[in-house]
Order: C-alpha cells, then sequence, then structure tokens
C-alpha cells in the first residue's frame, strides 16, 4: 500500500481497541492485567506507527539520528512480546496475587529489560549513517553491532512467539478436557476461540521472525534473499489485528452472546408462536403490539416482541379450552417427555385449537375455560421465564425441532464484562 497504508491501518484498528477499552483502564488501573492488556493493544499500536516509511523519516529527521526509528521499533515490539507473556500468565494464574505468577512475570520482566539495554547499546556502537526506511534488517545485516542487535532483537521475538503458542495451546487443551466432564458455557467458548487466534498470531510472529532471520544469514553467506523480508509487510499487519481480535473475543465474547446472540436465536424461535397468536387479517395500521425504537438492540426487540406474544396469548385465551391443554400435558408425560417440555406442548395445543376456534367464531364462545387458561398461563410463566420459546418451539414438528435448539434467552447470568477475572480474561 502507498504511503504506509499497510502498516496505518492495523495501527488504527489496534488503537480503536485501545480506546474502547480505556473506560475499563481507569476503573481497574490497579488491576495488573488490566494494565497488561491494554499495554499489549497499545504497544503493537505504536510499533506499526513507527514501523511506516513516513513515520521512519519524520522520526529520523526530528532527533537528527539516522535510524533511530529501527531501534524504537525493536524496543517497543519486544515490549510487546513480554507483555503478552506476562499476560497470559495473569489470566492463567487467576490472580496478580499468586506467588508463581508474580515470580514468572518477574523473570519475563527481567529478561525484556535485558533485551532491551543490550538493543540500545548494540546500536549506540554501531554505525548506520545512510537512512534505510524499508530495508534497514537487510541492508545492515553484516554491519558489526548492529547485526547482533538484529539477530538478538529477532531471537528474542520468536522466542516470545513460541512461549505464546505454547502456552495458549496447554490452555486450550485444559479446556478441552474440562469441558469434556462439564457443561460447556459461553465464557468457555469465548476464551478457546480469543485463544485460537492468538496461537495463530503467534506463529505468524515466528514465521515473520524467522523469515527475517533467513534473510539476515542470506546475506553473511553472499546471497540476495531480501525478498524474505520485503514481502512481510502484509503477514505484520494480519498477526498484529489477529492480537487485537483475540484479546477483545474473551472480554467481550460472553458479553455478545448474552446480549445479541441468544437474543437474536430467540426471536427466531418465537416466529411459530408470534405467527400462531397473531389476529387474522391484521396489518400494520391496526396490530395492536408494541413496535421497538429503531435504535433498539437485541434484547430489546426480543422483550417488545416477547410481550406482544404474551398481550395476544391472553385475548386468545378467550378462544381457549383447558382441557384441551391437560390432556395434552397427560398425553405428553405418558410418553415420557421432561416436565418443562410437557408444559409446553400443553399450552402449545391450547392456544392452536383456540386460534382454530377464533377462525370460525367471532366473537368468542362462552366458556369457562378462559380463566383457567389464563391462571394456568401465569403460573407456568413464573416457574419458566423462558414460556414463551418452549411453547413456540412445541409447535414445531419433531424432526424440524431437533435441529433448532437456541439457548435462553435470557442466558445464564449476567453479561460478563471487561473487568472480570479468568477465566474470562482482565480487560
Amino acid at each position: 500500500m502507498a504511503h504506509g497504508a499497510d502498516y496505518y491501518v492495523p495501527a488504527g484498528v489496534l488503537g480503536a481497541a485501545v480506546l474502547a477499552k480505556l473506560p475499563a483502564l481507569l476503573r481497574g488501573w490497579r488491576s495488573p492485567a488490566v494494565r497488561a492488556v491494554n499495554l499489549l493493544l497499545l504497544l503493537p499500536c505504536a510499533g506499526f506507527i513507527l514501523s511506516s516509511a513516513p513515520t521512519v523519516t519524520a522520526v529520523n529527521r526530528l532527533t537528527g539520528v539516522s535510524n533511530l526509528s529501527a531501534l524504537l521499533v525493536h524496543c517497543v515490539m519486544s515490549a510487546y512480546a513480554c507483555a503478552s507473556l506476562v499476560l497470559l500468565d495473569y489470566w492463567r494464574g487467576g490472580s496478580g496475587e499468586d506467588a508463581r505468577t508474580l515470580q514468572r512475570v518477574r523473570v519475563w520482566k527481567a529478561g525484556c529489560c535485558v533485551v532491551i539495554v543490550a538493543l540500545v547499546v548494540f546500536f549506540a556502537l554501531g554505525d548506520v549513517p545512510v537512512e534505510r526506511p524499508g530495508d534497514f534488517d537487510t541492508y545492515y545485516a553484516s554491519t558489526p553491532f548492529i547485526r547482533e542487535m538484529l539477530v538478538l532483537y529477532l531471537l528474542a521475538y520468536v522466542a516470545a512467539g513460541v512461549a505464546t503458542t505454547s502456552v495458549c495451546g496447554n490452555w486450550i487443551l485444559d479446556i478441552r478436557r474440562r469441558t469434556a466432564h462439564e457443561p460447556k458455557t459461553a465464557v468457555d467458548g469465548s476464551l478457546r476461540i480469543g485463544l485460537l487466534v492468538m496461537v495463530v498470531a503467534a506463529l505468524g510472529n515466528i514465521v515473520f521472525g524467522s523469515f527475517k532471520l533467513t534473510a539476515i544469514a542470506a546475506r553473511w553467506t553472499g546471497r540476495d534473499w531480501d525478498a524474505l523480508n520485503d514481502g512481510l509487510a502484509p503477514l505484520m499487519s494480519a498477526s498484529g489485528m489477529m492480537i487485537g481480535v483475540g484479546l477483545l473475543v474473551p472480554a467481550y465474547g460472553p458479553g455478545l452472546i448474552d446480549r445479541v446472540w441468544n437474543p437474536l436465536l430467540a426471536l427466531t424461535a418465537l416466529r411459530p408462536l408470534w405467527r400462531l397468536v397473531r389476529r387474522p387479517g391484521s396489518t400494520p395500521r391496526n396490530a395492536v403490539f408494541l413496535r421497538p425504537p429503531w435504535y433498539a438492540g437485541p434484547e430489546q426487540v426480543l422483550l417488545y416482541r416477547m410481550t406482544t406474544i404474551h398481550d395476544w396469548m391472553l385475548e386468545l385465551c378467550a378462544h381457549c379450552t383447558d382441557e384441551v391443554r391437560e390432556a395434552a400435558y397427560r398425553r405428553a408425560k405418558d410418553g415420557g417427555t421432561p416436565e418443562r417440555e410437557a408444559v409446553a406442548a400443553g399450552f402449545a395445543a391450547m392456544f392452536t385449537a383456540a386460534a382454530d376456534t377464533r377462525t370460525r367464531t367471532s366473537p368468542p364462545p362462552a366458556t369457562d375455560g378462559s380463566g383457567h387458561a389464563v391462571a394456568a398461563l401465569h403460573a407456568a410463566q413464573a416457574d419458566d421465564r423462558d414460556l414463551l420459546v418452549s411453547i413456540s418451539r412445541a409447535l414445531v414438528p419433531g424432526p424440524a425441532r431437533s435441529g433448532r435448539q437456541t439457548e435462553s434467552p435470557h442466558g445464564r447470568g449476567p453479561a460478563r464484562g471487561t473487568d472480570t477475572n479468568p477465566p474470562v480474561p482482565a480487560a
């Protein structure tokens, strides 16, 4: 891309993630895990900006030090590799106060400081008079001290990628072993996806470092394998953005599932009941139902839809016969159906019969069953807040229903935020 856009675009994505998580940082700045998350997004953002050719030229001219931007990039990315390992230790340890976690974190930080100090020393001792914004690594591959700086940086970067891959891979295996014996939750699924994304990004970083090392080594033998170095910009961009995605998925995934995905599934599951209880011939002008505002999210749309369905069901109760519900309930129980599904089957049969009656009779017939039907509906809803979804599923024939199971529209509990402890990583 022209004018460094291949670096500025991923920097913009990571910068947006930093801004999105800034409130969580301000609320939880005392938490080392929260600081590590934001640092892990901020460092590659700075690295991408400093790596672009326009920024390299601007930094060199501003400071008067040729190729200083290359040193800054190497230091920033070394700190980024360290921050990723520190964050994984905090997540995996479950607490920033765990003794073994703190010990590992101190080791990573000490190693990072040693590497950065060594990079600065090597750069100061080396001679890099010619500005090389695009091929600094291969151009100075044989320059004394700069050669050592490049090799140290790339070896540390590859080692951090290997360690990240190992930690994430082992964690994924632990989740798989645990969920084989326990119910899988939205937290487990989001964390596993985030770890998989980070594994792919870490593998990309390993390939990036290995290719650069190969191109540098080729220069030592008089060969020109600079193409390995020149074609790495897209890989760096993809890996950087994937790191951001891998961090955001575990932090925001459970909330998105509870607040977006499950309500959308519930809206789909409610369609049969919506069609059943809706008044015949109703149009948007004469239909009586609440309309959610245009800016409403899936949760609010679901609330409006369930409220409307419930009101129409109460009106339909004027045509209901409670004996139909009881008979269908007993048949379902005799057939071995679980209690919750049997209750839903009873109501589904009752409202189906009532809808058929409504199309043949107007006004509603005089019946004593309507009061019993309303009372039974209220009692069942007190025991099962997802009763409407259960009734709607019961309206679908068995083979079609088997492939359309959805999560509870209310989720498994309050949506997870960005300041929770593992297994939802701190944000």
